[in-house]
This record gives C-alpha cells, sequence and structure tokens, in this order.
C-alpha cells in the first residue's frame, strides 16, 4: 500500500501538468469583443452577410432581410426573371447552408452607390465558392444589385431587394 501512495505522490505533479488539447479551458480575454458588425453602415451589412455564409449562420442571415425582401434572378433556362419573398429565401439559403461543407464569400469592389440615409442601392462584385464535397466544388463570380433600406437613420439597414446579376 505504502508502494501505491509513493508512485500517486511522484505521479502527481505529472498528471496536475497535463492537460487535454479536445477540452481547453474558455478564453475570457475578450468577452466583450463582438464578431458581428454594425449593421448601422453599408459595410457592416456586407460583413454581416460574409460572416452568415461563412458560418452557415441563418440567424445572422434572417437578420439581414427586410420583412418584404423579395430575391429576383435571371433563369436563363426559362429565359425569364424569377423572383420569390422572404421565406422561400430562407428556406432555400438553409438548404444550401445545410447541404454545403463550406461557403467562401469574397466581396469585391462597390462599383455603384446611390440613395440617402433611409435607402440607398449598392452594386457590388463577390467571389463564391461553394464546397459540396472535395469533389464537387463550384465557383461563382457575379454581381449584386442590393437594395437597402431602414426606418431612420440610427436603425440597422436591412436588405429590401437582392437582384443576382451573375451570368452562367
Amino acid at each position: 500500500m505504502k508502494k501505491y501512495f509513493l508512485i500517486l505522490l511522484v505521479l502527481a505533479p505529472v498528471i496536475q501538468s497535463c492537460f487535454n488539447p479536445f477540452a481547453p479551458k474558455i478564453d475570457t480575454s475578450n468577452t466583450n469583443q463582438n464578431i458581428l458588425s454594425d449593421q448601422k453602415t453599408i459595410e457592416g451589412v456586407f460583413q454581416n452577410f460574409k460572416y452568415s455564409y461563412t458560418f452557415k449562420d441563418t440567424a445572422i442571415y434572417g437578420g439581414l432581410l427586410a420583412d418584404n425582401f423579395v430575391f429576383t434572378y435571371f433563369d436563363y433556362d426559362l429565359g425569364a426573371e424569377v423572383s420569390w419573398d422572404r421565406p422561400t429565401d430562407m428556406k432555400t439559403t438553409n438548404g444550401l447552408f445545410t447541404n454545403t461543407q463550406s461557403l467562401n464569400l469574397i466581396w469585391n469592389n462597390i462599383v455603384f452607390q446611390e440613395g440617402d440615409s433611409l435607402f440607398v442601392d449598392v452594386k457590388r462584385g463577390f467571389n463564391l465558392t461553394i464546397t459540396f464535397n472535395p469533389n464537387d466544388i463550384i465557383n461563382f463570380y457575379g454581381f449584386v444589385d442590393l437594395t437597402l433600406t431602414r426606418p431612420t437613420a440610427s436603425d440597422v439597414w436591412r436588405i429590401l431587394r437582392w437582384k443576382d446579376l451573375t451570368n452562367p
């Protein structure tokens, strides 16, 4: 018994100095830092959009859209524009987020911006890489035409209209 106690005393400092890399301590050094951008700025909307795609976060994505949001794109097979509302877009985006391994969205330069403190039209280029699996990766390069709105200048911007200007 004394032998086991001696071994335990010798091993105790070694056991205490070990740590489990799969259960690290919580980092509390930056608890007041928010990774979301200020959606009261146009750039904040785009940063939060990128965040929602990167982390496939439908809550953040939904917070970007106005209640009467409309998405529009040109369906080249039909030869016509197709539009859908906010609930359809949320369902479609959730499907994209659920069925992909990763989404990498890069916003390029704003090529057009016009409006006032409550209503703005922004056209901007983007690169989007959708990885379904390592053998199925799609790259899109295109433009969005977004109409942003807010009730007052102190409120956050919401996307009222998103027109996809991406060519096949």
